[in-house]
């Protein structure tokens, strides 16, 4: 256990979690921009898988990084326009719909990738391409603060970028403000004007920009291929964070970098022969712990009032 500890305290390891703090991140994002407008969407797995298999089939067929990044997103927006027509328009149930596309996004990934490649295993046979690593002059050359904040994929620095962007987008833009509008107070909303059904499919659309560019950072950048089921309930987890951090962008940052800190110890734990599933149940153990403390300290807090 030590041996575990030692290895836990140094840059290499606090490098490995931004790393895998970064498909997460994304989808938290995703999911934080839908629950603004109060919707909520479960089919960021279907998303994301969607998006990582057509990042890997984009760059394949094109030889461009651009090309898979361009029809990764089509397809992942493809899912969460289908998503958001049946909720706001034909007024289908989120978690049917939602359930019913991530389903669709397991089977049909896998459908695709035999039918291109002949295997339901992985792409390899493709030989796509990856997004560049990125080493910030200077910073990469100071001990330890280079090796956890540089050279990471250039997805990464997008991701955590993000976190602003999204903060900045949602309290001080207009769009930001309808979002929130119609999320909080949909009639009230309504009676100044705004089309409600209109603000929450550009939501959603936002939203599923940032899940599909968590699903194709996991085909090109954290595996240089697809795989089936790639997400493993990254998407899920992505929505546990975004209701840990409150809806609040940095706040759902941190907790985002604690889900990759128990992703990155589980893999580690490998190292010493304990089961993998471990690593399998470690982020998953982590969301209820973080659950049960909030869900205690709101208590508490109604309780002093």
């Amino acid at each position: 256990m030590s041996d575990l500890l030692s290895m836990v305290f140094t840059a290499d390891f606090l490098g490995s979690v931004i790393r895998m703090s970064t498909p997460i991140l994304f989808v938290a994002l995703a999911a934080l921009v839908g629950s603004k407008a109060d919707v909520l969407c479960i089919a960021y797995e279907g998303i994301m898988l969607f998006a990582a298999f057509g990042g890997v089939v984009g760059s394949a067929y094109t030889g461009t990084v651009t090309g898979g990044l361009l029809l990764g997103l089509l397809l992942g927006m493809i899912l969460i326009g289908i998503f958001a027509y049946f909720v706001l328009y034909l007024h289908t149930r989120p978690l049917l719909i939602g359930l019913a596309l991530n389903i669709l996004g397991s089977a049909g990934t896998v459908f695709g990738l035999y039918m291109l490649t002949g295997s339901k295993a992985n792409s390899t046979k493709l030989g796509s391409l990856t997004f560049p690593e990125l080493h910030i002059p200077l910073i990469e050359d100071i001990p330890v603060l280079g090796t956890v904040l540089s050279g990471h994929n250039i997805l990464t620095y997008v991701a955590f970028l993000s976190i602003f962007i999204v903060h900045v987008f949602i309290y001080r833009t207009g769009l930001g403000l309808r979002i929130r509008a119609v999320g909080e107070s949909p009639k009230a909303a309504a009676s100044l004007g705004i089309d409600v059904n209109r603000t929450k499919f550009i939501a959603l659309l936002i939203s599923g920009v940032l899940a599909s560019m968590g699903g194709i950072f996991l085909s090109m950048a954290y595996l240089p291929y697809f795989t089936r089921d790639m997400t493993a309930g990254r998407g899920f987890i992505g929505i546990a964070a975004e209701s840990l951090g409150g809806g609040k962008p940095l706040l759902t940052g941190i907790w985002i970098l604690i889900f990759g800190a128990a992703d990155a110890i589980g893999n580690l734990a490998q190292s010493f022969r304990l089961p993998s599933q471990f690593a399998q149940m470690a982020p998953y153990l982590t969301t209820l712990i973080g659950l049960v403390l909030i869900n205690v300290f709101r208590e508490k807090k109604k309780v002093n009032r």
